[in-house]
C-alpha cells in the first residue's frame, strides 16, 4: 500500500543560537521559518527553555503568527510550557522529559513511572485541540505505557540510531523497526528525532514503516552552511521519498 512521505519539520533552535550569540535580530528566525517553508519544509519545530538559551518565549509567540504548515513545539511540560500551549495552540506539543539545565534531549520518558501524568497532559492536550506526542526510546513497555496514555503520537529517540549508525547500521535499526511495529499494531502514528543527517536519514525511513514526521534541527542546520538552506531541504526531502 502506497503511503505518503514522512513530513520534514525544520528545528530553528540553532538559527536563534547564532542570534543570541551576538545580539540583535540577525539572523532573524520568523524570517528564516518562512522561508524554510516556502522551499520545501513541511514543519517548524522549537524547543524553549526557561532559560532562553535559544528560542525566547516572544520568538513562539512571533513563529505562531507566520507558520503555516506545522508548529510543533517540543519541551519539557512543566507549567510555564502548558501555559504557552494553551496560548499557542500549536498543531503538536512534544511531550519531552529532559529538565531545564540539560544541554538538549537525551533521554526518552519513562511512560510507566510517569503513566498519570502523562494521561492527564495528553487528556489536556486533547482539550485544547493540540495533537499530543511522548518522546520514547525503544524499550517496548515504555511504548505500551504511552499507548495507555492516550498519547497521539510517538517520537522516537535516534540518538543511539545515529551513535551506532557507523559502526552496524543492521544493528543500530533493529530496534526502531521493532518498536514501530508495536506503536502501529498500538494505534499510535510515528515521529523521529535526534541526531538524523544526510547519512543515516534515507536508511532509517526506508526501515521505519509509518514514519509520519522527522524533526532535524542541529545536522541540517550544520549542511546548510555549505549547501544553503533550500538545497539543503530538498536533500533532505529527497531523503524522506518512498
Amino acid at each position: 500500500m502506497y503511503r505518503m512521505n514522512a513530513k520534514l519539520s525544520v528545528n530553528v533552535n540553532k538559527i536563534a543560537t547564532l542570534r543570541n550569540a551576538r545580539g540583535g535580530k540577525m539572523p532573524n528566525v520568523v524570517q528564516f521559518a518562512i522561508d524554510c517553508e516556502r522551499f520545501g519544509a513541511e514543519g517548524i519545530t522549537v524547543h524553549p527553555r526557561p532559560d532562553e538559551r535559544h528560542i525566547t518565549k516572544k520568538d513562539v509567540y512571533d513563529l505562531a503568527k507566520v507558520v503555516k504548515t506545522e508548529f510543533n513545539i517540543e519541551g519539557y511540560p512543566d507549567d510555564r510550557f502548558m501555559d504557552l500551549i494553551n496560548e499557542i495552540r500549536p498543531a503538536q506539543a512534544t511531550l519531552v522529559p529532559d529538565p531545564p539545565n540539560v544541554l538538549t534531549s537525551n533521554a526518552g520518558w519513562d511512560t510507566k513511572k510517569h503513566q498519570i501524568l502523562l494521561t492527564e497532559l495528553c487528556s489536556k492536550l486533547k482539550g485544547m485541540g493540540v495533537r499530543s506526542a511522548i518522546f520514547v526510546d525503544t524499550n517496548l513497555e515504555n511504548i505500551e505505557f504511552a499507548a495507555k496514555c492516550g498519547v497521539d503520537r510517538i517520537e522516537l529517540y535516534t540518538g543511539p540510531f545515529a551513535d551506532e549508525f557507523e559502526i552496524n547500521k543492521e544493528k543500530a535499526i533493529e530496534p526502531y523497526v521493532k518498536a514501530a511495529e508495536l506503536a502501529t499494531k498500538l494505534g499510535l502514528e510515528i515521529n523521529a528525532g535526534h541526531d538524523l543527517s544526510l547519512e543515516n536519514l534515507t536508511f532509517f525511513n526506508k526501515n521505519i514503516k509509518g514514519l509520519e514526521e522527522v524533526s532535524i534541527g542541529h545536522a541540517l542546520i550544520s549542511d546548510a552552511l555549505y549547501f544553503g538552506i533550500e538545497n539543503t531541504i530538498q536533500m533532505y526531502k529527497k531523503c524522506l521519498k518512498d
